[in-house]
């Protein structure tokens, strides 16, 4: 690469940096709107705004009570935008998800009823609590962008944002997401237990016998499309890139990279987690007001990348070991460019 191929590279990414300030800016405000309401959660806000940003799915995994629903909802009120919530339970069909075709007596014709999830943010409560049918129709919508009612193809309004969430502790009544289908969320995040501080911030301002939410919307769909125009010119390094596709091979093949983990390892990654991770750690680099990935981006973004991709071994779960154990022993092995 000549001096002066360089220096129009650095040019043009200074350039983008400053374009990026700048259009970066309402996920910001966005950020301050939802913290009215939500107290701490910072990486599950930061992390459903990366979703948002790289056009990818989010399963969001916690007890009850720690706010996951009212997030995703504080979120979509922040968006002057489409949003419905989706009740999953054991009894609901595909139909009450997409819709479906209607008989019309007066004209003697059958027209097509859309269903609730033709939106923009679709908020699927407790997945793992619908059947296989009723998941399969949701990740089909996920993966293609596009619902099929009768004979006609309807594809789906941008942005279209999946957020699911589901309940660790639940098993009675429950249909587990096959890997297959884990595989078609960008990324899983784990919400934790709050803070003794948090825990009396909420006491103080929760513990009223009316709630009210006032977010005022701070963003339009515009403003998102645009931003993810900016995602997809952010510069990664080959050294970057390089790393990514490491860490990734790395959970298929671990003994060509001398990792002492080959027998915890049931499956790896596939190839649509080198995709996603890329996508993560732009959108990452994106709300940090840059236009360059850094490896610590790519740090930053791998286990929730990752960690509903790893497949682990019957021996590694006798050891209490967890695709997370697998996942940051992968990240402290491989060197960092």
């Amino acid at each position: 690469m000549t001096n002066t191929t360089i220096t129009q590279m650095h040019s043009h990414i200074n350039e983008l940096t400053e374009e990026i300030k700048v259009h970066s800016e309402p996920f910001r405000r966005l950020l301050t709107e939802v913290s009215h309401v939500i107290v701490g959660q910072h990486k599950l806000m930061h992390r459903m705004l990366v979703g948002l940003l790289g056009n990818g799915h989010l399963l969001i995994e916690g007890v009850p009570g720690l706010a996951k629903t009212t997030a995703v909802a504080c979120l979509a009120k922040g968006i002057h935008t489409k949003f419905q919530r989706l009740q999953f339970t054991p009894d609901l069909l595909p139909a009450d998800l997409i819709g479906t075709l209607v008989y019309r007596p007066d004209d003697h014709k059958f027209v097509v009823q859309k269903g609730p999830i033709f939106s923009n943010l679709i908020l699927a409560d407790e997945i793992n609590r619908a059947p296989a049918k009723v998941q399969s129709a949701l990740l089909e919508a996920m993966q293609e962008r596009q619902v099929t009612i009768g004979h006609h193809t309807y594809p789906m309004d941008e942005p279209f944002l999946v957020m699911a969430t589901q309940n660790p502790i639940e098993q009675e009544g429950t249909y587990p997401l096959p890997e297959a289908q884990m595989d078609r969320f960008m990324l899983k995040v784990i919400v934790g237990y709050p803070t003794r501080s948090e825990e009396i911030e909420i006491l103080e301002r929760m513990s009223k016998t009316k709630q009210t939410f006032d977010i005022q919307p701070v963003m339009t769909p515009d403003e998102i499309v645009k931003a993810r125009e900016l995602v997809d010119e952010i510069y990664v390094d080959n050294k970057v890139r390089d790393y990514i596709v490491d860490l990734v091979i790395a959970t298929r093949e671990p003994a060509a990279y001398k990792l002492p983990i080959s027998d915890l390892i049931q499956f790896g990654a596939s190839p649509r987690a080198t995709i996603n991770l890329t996508l993560a750690a732009k959108t990452n680099a994106f709300l940090d007001g840059r236009g360059y990935v850094t490896p610590q981006d790519v740090k930053e973004m791998a286990l929730e990348v990752l960690r509903h991709r790893v497949i682990i071994t019957y021996e590694a779960e006798a050891e209490d070991k967890t695709s997370d154990d697998v996942v940051r022993a992968i990240l402290d092995f491989i060197p960092v460019p």
